[in-house]
C-alpha cells in the first residue's frame, strides 16, 4: 500500500516541480525586459540632454529640464547607477 502512495507522490511532484522551474524562467525573462527598457529610457534621456546642451548651452533651462528627466529615469530604474 505504501508503495502506491509513494508512486502517487512522485507522479504529483514532478509536474509541480516543472511548473516552479518554468515560473522562475518567466520571472527572469521579465526582469531582463525591464532592465533593457530602463537602459533604453536612460539612454534616450542622455541623448536628449546632449542635444539640449548643444542647442542651448550647459546652463540653459532646457538642459536643466533634461537633467531632471534623466535623474528621474535613473531613479525609477533602481537608483542612479552608471548605465552605459
Amino acid at each position: 500500500m505504501s508503495h502506491k502512495v509513494n508512486r502517487w507522490k512522485n507522479i504529483l511532484f514532478v509536474p509541480a516541480l516543472g511548473v516552479l522551474l518554468l515560473a522562475g524562467g518567466v520571472a527572469r525573462a521579465q526582469a531582463g525586459d525591464r532592465d533593457r527598457q530602463c537602459e533604453q529610457r536612460i539612454h534616450r534621456a542622455e541623448e536628449k540632454l546632449r542635444k539640449e546642451i548643444d542647442r542651448h548651452g550647459e546652463q540653459s533651462r532646457q538642459a536643466e529640464k533634461r537633467r531632471h528627466e534623466l535623474e528621474e529615469a535613473r531613479r525609477s530604474c533602481g537608483g542612479d547607477r552608471d548605465r552605459h
